[in-house]
């Protein structure tokens, strides 16, 4: 996949070859419970592992992991005794490839308002009508999560937002050819126009006002997502501080004669890198594994509090993945800022980070919630 990874990036394709041998891998299950046909990882297992894939591929860890977002939030619920998502964990060990379209233009409500109409059939289900932005996998989902906000019936109902998802042979969309990007190429997050698509009643999974919710299924969504999305660029951070490594040991000065490995300077940017991950990953591990044990122990279940956790969590991660590919880039030199370079193209990627929800001033509105209360 490392080697696949800039043809990828070059010609703006889709991780299509990837994607296979992530299938018959049965990776796509990975987070199933066996009793479904999946492999029964955990939260913290699987972070590892899609951080150790993001250090090969980045842009193809961050596309499947808009599907392990999807599993984990079944698992979250699984894990509950809430079997609404059990369908949506047996289809994921059974090949479908899952989506998420949440994201709109202009929307920094995220999972609390939405931009799309929620149309009801009249039976149960919605036909839902919007634009979606960054819907990685856009190539090859079968199953999309969607988002939209049903109105006021003009009988005195209140506005509702509806979780659902839409299946692609079910029609209703369409993928725009517009994913051009300086990063995460391979991802191919196009637009999708929604103008129709229909899900039925079983495919209904939460009617909800708008505004926060601590509904488990919410939790589920934010925490899966935060906590996954912050695995991709710990695994950019650890390849560009082996790439650093490497680098310092094979460039030699031609002032001293001798490797930069030897140069204190250079020993301390890069000790100042590894200082960073190394927090990066007590952080990563400590909430993951809270995670999956808050489900049998009540004591590590933090509520609402698991909102400030895994937003923070986001933005640390991020931020200090920029920071560690500037450091490494810097200890390797002008040869990173050609086409070709890994070490460049995981600059380019490792951006990405900062337009992933929660973003830094969102993040800091939770936190200053939690200890503040809310805004009057």
């Amino acid at each position: 996949m490392r080697d696949r990874a800039g043809d990828y990036d070059r010609d703006n394709a889709f991780f299509a070859e990837d994607l296979a041998d992530l299938q018959a891998a049965g990776y796509l299950g990975a987070m199933v419970p066996t009793a479904l046909g999946g492999s029964g990882r955990t939260l913290h297992e699987t972070a590892r592992e899609q951080a150790r894939l993001a250090a090969h591929a980045p842009a193809t860890a961050l596309a499947v992991n808009m599907h392990h977002v999807w599993v984990g939030v079944g698992r979250y619920l699984h894990d509950r005794g809430d079997s609404s998502l059990d369908w949506l964990l047996a289809e994921a060990a059974a090949g479908e490839v899952f989506g998420f379209g949440y994201s709109e233009p202009g929307n920094d409500l995220v999972l609390l308002g939405s931009r799309t109409e929620a149309r009801p059939d009249g039976v149960g289900g919605y036909t839902f009508h919007g634009r979606k932005i960054f819907t990685s996998n856009s190539p090859a989902w079968t199953r999309l999560g969607v988002l939209g906000l049903e109105a006021p019936d003009g009988k005195g109902g209140d506005p509702r937002l509806v979780h659902a998802f839409v299946t692609r042979d079910g029609g209703g969309f369409e993928i725009l050819d517009d994913w051009d990007t300086i990063g995460m190429r391979a991802s191919q997050s196009r637009t999708t126009m929604l103008d129709g698509a229909h899900a039925p009643a079983a495919r209904v999974l939460r009617l909800l006002p708008p505004g926060p919710s601590l509904d488990p299924y919410v939790l589920g969504i934010f925490t899966s997502f935060e906590v996954l999305l912050s695995s991709v660029y710990a695994g950019i951070a650890d390849r560009a501080l082996e790439l650093a490594v490497d680098a310092a040991r094979r460039r030699t000065s031609m002032k001293t004669g001798t490797a930069y490995a030897q140069d204190p300077d250079v020993r301390r940017r890069i000790a100042d890198m590894a200082l960073a991950q190394d927090a990066v990953w007590l952080q990563i591990d400590g909430i993951t594994r809270d995670l999956d044990a808050s489900a049998a122990d009540p004591a590590l279940d933090r509520g609402a509090g698991w909102f400030r956790a895994t937003a923070g969590l986001k933005v640390r991660v991020t931020e200090a993945a920029r920071e560690i590919v500037d450091q490494a880039i810097r200890v390797s030199g002008g040869s990173t800022y050609f086409n070709g370079s890994e070490l460049g193209r995981l600059y380019r990627d490792v951006l990405a980070g900062i337009f992933h929800p929660s973003s830094d001033d969102s993040a800091h509105a939770t936190v200053a919630q939690s200890l503040l209360g809310p805004l009057e």
